[in-house]
């Protein structure tokens, strides 16, 4: 077997999908490639960060409506937090979409999440916004949130907002384009450019 065909099978896909706090689908993202254990940098893998990829992938919402994402993205999902993110790996720089939301569950290849709806983005200018504070306040009270689910929602925020200040794991605008050349490299065929 050649190196490059060797290299292009350790790439899995995978399914993510976000729920609502209610258990019913929020979105899913139909078609992204699971970064090997082996291919993670040091200090992801340390953490246990699992890092997932995508370009150009189908995203359904929970209505059934379907769209194809514009940018290529790198998901990070770090183990116990109560928060995702995502690098968007967009002209002008890397956006980071940060998702306040349960810790992660994996069963086989297929990551889900309940979203709590407030949001975090980093732009590559280095502006930092919060989104989503009046979706989120509407839906604990239409879903109920109990005092500890508001508790870990608080700490996850923080948490999420210490990361993005310290620039620690996984805000790395370098390690986002490894991770998004290294995958794309295995993608090239020979009888492609």
């Amino acid at each position: 077997m050649a190196e490059s065909e060797r290299i292009s099978t350790t790439y899995r896909r995978g399914i993510i999908k976000s729920f609502k706090h209610d258990g019913s689908l929020h979105r899913m993202w139909l078609e992204n490639w699971i970064v090997p254990a082996e291919l993670l940098q040091p200090e992801h893998a340390e953490a246990g960060v699992q890092v997932l990829l995508n370009e150009r992938t189908l995203i359904r919402e929970a209505d059934g409506k379907e769209w194809i994402s514009r940018v290529p993205a790198a998901a990070f999902f770090l183990p116990g937090e109560w928060f995702n993110v995502v690098a968007l790996l967009e002209d002008r720089g890397i956006r980071y979409y940060c998702n306040v939301a349960s810790p992660f569950y994996q069963y086989h290849d297929v990551w889900t999440y309940i979203d709590y709806d407030l949001d975090i983005v980093k732009l590559p200018d280095g502006t930092v916004m919060e989104l989503d504070r009046d979706e989120f306040n509407r839906h604990r009270l239409e879903y109920r949130y109990d005092a500890e689910v508001l508790a870990r929602i608080d700490d996850g925020l923080a948490r999420l907002k210490e990361r993005l200040e310290c620039r620690s794991v996984p805000f790395g605008d370098e390690q986002v384009r490894r991770y998004y050349e290294e995958w794309k490299k295995t993608q090239r065929r020979p009888d492609r450019p």
